[in-house]
């Protein structure tokens, strides 16, 4: 993809983002974001708590980060400084929307969170839980690591299985926010397109 390609891209999904959080805050998406969680869970045993709860801890911003910050590090170039930027913009975007979009998370009854800890930044509630912070971290992330990947002399198979690994781990994130009761589907999404949007953005400084 070439800079041009990532932009186009990046800006797309921005107005996809934009144009979903009005649907959102319509409350066009409710019955859907329901009936989806109520699937989920009915469809995944309740052994699973654990599993998707330690990803609900690796998709913090404590942890999701370090993978980013060390690949910009080991690239040695100053200029990636502007995706750690980025990086910073799209959670501000994140809060902004949690703080000014009425979109309540999903009730108690559906949290199935099982590990007695929280990363400092779990606690950071600003009201609504539109959209989802993991996924935007996690769609960023994914993104960047994704594009050094290909740029780097690893052997194609290598870079198959690490871009399988990625995709795989990006599904099991999406689950396990609507499983655990944490996130609607609807804030996986919205949290989906922004990380993916300013993830493309952010490429424009790697090339």
């Amino acid at each position: 993809m070439k800079k041009s390609g990532s932009l186009l891209v990046g800006f797309l999904l921005l107005f996809l983002f934009i144009a979903f959080t009005f649907i959102v805050h319509d409350n066009l998406f409710t019955r859907i974001d329901f009936d989806t969680t109520v699937r989920i869970q009915n469809h995944i045993p309740r052994s699973s708590d654990f599993i998707f709860s330690i990803l609900s801890l690796v998709g913090s911003a404590e942890i999701i980060s370090i993978p980013l910050v060390l690949a910009l590090i080991l690239r040695k170039k100053l200029i990636g400084i502007f995706v750690i930027f980025a990086y910073a913009l799209a959670h501000f975007i994140e809060l902004f929307g949690k703080a000014f979009v009425t979109h309540p998370g999903p009730p108690y009854l559906f949290f199935r969170y099982d590990i007695p800890f929280l990363f400092p930044t779990s606690y950071v509630q600003p009201g609504s839980s539109y959209p989802s912070g993991h996924l935007m971290r996690t769609m960023f992330v994914s993104v960047i690591l994704t594009f050094l990947i290909s740029k780097s002399k690893f052997k194609d198979t290598n870079k198959l299985l690490i871009y399988s690994f990625i995709f795989v781990f990006d599904v099991l994130m999406f689950i396990s926010r609507i499983y655990l009761g944490e996130h609607w589907l609807s804030d996986v999404l919205g949290g989906s397109i922004l990380g993916l949007a300013f993830g493309f953005l952010s490429l424009i400084f790697l090339f």
